[in-house]
């Protein structure tokens, strides 16, 4: 099976940043993976920005270098590959200042006027208002531009407003899309064909079948050169605030009319103010804060988060449990259970729907223990979807019941390369299609609920609960989901 490729106009991508890992490590590929595979019309561009001075051959040489590390070597065809780098021109900008390197990339631009422009702002979130006012006041905007802008946008909702405000001055809400590269995976998309698609979902996906759900965002590495970043940030404002706000927007909205921009984000939007809120009368009851000690991962130490760090006092957030509650007819009662962290024992993302037990069993006691069915939707690694049912274990001798997965593997079922996550939402940018992209009230309404989290803990005297590194985190976040009865899902362990 071979997937279905839907060209593009041509398009000119400008990124600043352009010389950065996000660029090297994610953009370059994936832009050289759509090359590959015939998206790219022949005549489009793509212009990495950065202060450093470099010819295009030295950027190309660089940028040949990253494809080498980070795409596969069966995949790196020579003509392909060269082929692909005459796309690539590189400008010096200080984006800071005016002068010749914006001049530069506006007589580049200003070739082919009418063309789509992409300037993704692959930097730090404090550049993102100056990079658009410069754009701006260079004559660089067209009404055939977009502007990508990545998490994090803000640290709370104060901060997001004022980044949102700086770069709205420059282009209207119609040319901005916010990324959050969750939604551009297989899996995240396969959730809403899952619901939207099937006459065997929908009818159950509500309080009255559905027990619980989890969400779960594991990962084994620690801070990783990022710990300047991080300890300004944490676990809920880094993780939970985007990627999981926005699973537990798709798990829970209701359908929408059609499969369109506003459409989607309407529904979605609705979620996230129906939420219960959570403050410093409820955060020591639903809330759960680690921060990893020194352990083992696959049978390698690793060192301790305050080892990792310049503040070694820094009661930063690495480890998030929550349960968190819906206020509406579809959902009441119904708890969602939300944990991420880093330097867990594996690194998975996964939904699990819990259905309700069956209301009475007519099998003797011999048969076996009746549990309930379980959705498994597996985001990463090993992308697919499990369904999991009691059958009769096959032979003679009665009956006896067993637990087993209805197991879909992505991979294994078509056949077919999955495209990137960044692959599938830049062309989603060229096409003007705004779905997977976070509109602002979306932003702007996630912080408003993940705010009196975080000012709870702040003014807690009580730190965050250690757990050691290679461990599914701290106990107390066991204790969140078992007084109720339920367990995480740790199957992937």
């Amino acid at each position: 099976m071979t997937s279905r490729i839907i060209a593009v106009d041509p398009f000119n991508l400008v990124v600043f940043g352009g010389a950065g890992d996000l660029a090297f490590r994610k953009l370059i590929p994936a832009m050289y993976h759509r090359h590959r595979d015939g998206q790219l019309p022949a005549e489009s561009g793509i212009y990495g920005v950065s202060r450093r001075a470099m010819s295009d051959d030295e950027y190309r040489k660089a940028a040949g270098d990253a494809l080498k590390e980070h795409v596969a070597a069966e995949e790196l065809e020579p003509d392909v590959l060269d082929a692909f780098l005459q796309r690539l021109h590189f400008v010096s900008i200080d984006v800071m200042k005016e002068g010749g390197g914006w001049n530069v990339l506006k007589a580049a631009l200003d070739k082919t006027p009418n063309r789509i422009r992409a300037f993704y702002l692959a930097v730090a979130p404090e550049l993102f208002g100056t990079i658009c006012q410069m754009l701006g006041s260079h004559g660089l905007v067209t009404p055939e531009s977009r502007v990508i802008i990545e998490k994090p946008i803000g640290h709370d909702l104060a901060s997001a407003e004022q980044v949102n405000d700086s770069v709205g001055k420059v282009f209207e809400e119609s040319q901005i899309y916010r990324i959050d590269h969750y939604l551009g995976k297989e899996t995240v998309q396969n959730l809403m064909a899952l619901r939207f698609g099937n006459a065997l979902f929908e009818p159950l996906w509500n309080a009255e079948h559905i027990d619980h759900v989890q969400i779960t965002v594991a990962e084994t590495l620690g801070v990783e050169g990022r710990g300047d970043y991080y300890d300004h940030s944490g676990a809920l404002r880094d993780i939970v605030q985007n990627h999981m706000m926005q699973l537990l927007c798709l798990i829970a909205m209701e359908p929408p009319a059609h499969m369109d921009a506003d459409a989607m984000r309407d529904e979605k939007l609705k979620v996230l103010h129906a939420l219960k809120p959570i403050d410093e009368k409820t955060a020591n009851l639903v809330t759960v804060r680690g921060q990893y000690r020194a352990g083992a991962i696959g049978g390698e130490a690793v060192p301790s988060y305050l080892s990792e760090v310049a503040n070694k006092e820094s009661t930063t957030d690495t480890f998030v449990a929550l349960k968190a509650e819906i206020g509406n007819w579809r959902w009441a009662g119904v708890p969602f259970y939300l944990r991420t962290g880093k330097r867990l024992p594996t690194r998975v993302s996964e939904i699990v729907v819990a259905f309700k037990r069956i209301p009475h069993s007519i099998f003797d006691t011999n048969a076996g223990a009746i549990d309930p069915n379980m959705l498994v939707i597996r985001i990463q690694p090993k992308e697919g979807v499990k369904l999991w049912l009691m059958i009769k274990d096959p032979g003679p001798g009665g009956m006896r019941l067993r637990y087993v997965p209805l197991d879909m593997s992505f991979a294994e079922a078509f056949k077919v390369r999955s495209p990137d996550a960044y692959e599938r939402l830049i062309m989603d940018v060229i096409r003007g299609n705004q779905t997977l992209f976070m509109r602002r009230d979306e932003v702007e309404a996630a912080w408003k609920w993940i705010d009196p989290i975080q000012e709870s803990w702040d003014h807690s005297a009580e730190a965050p609960k250690t757990y050691n590194a290679g461990t599914w985190g701290p106990s107390a976040s066991v204790a969140l989901i078992e007084r109720d009865g339920r367990t995480w899902h740790d199957e992937a362990a």
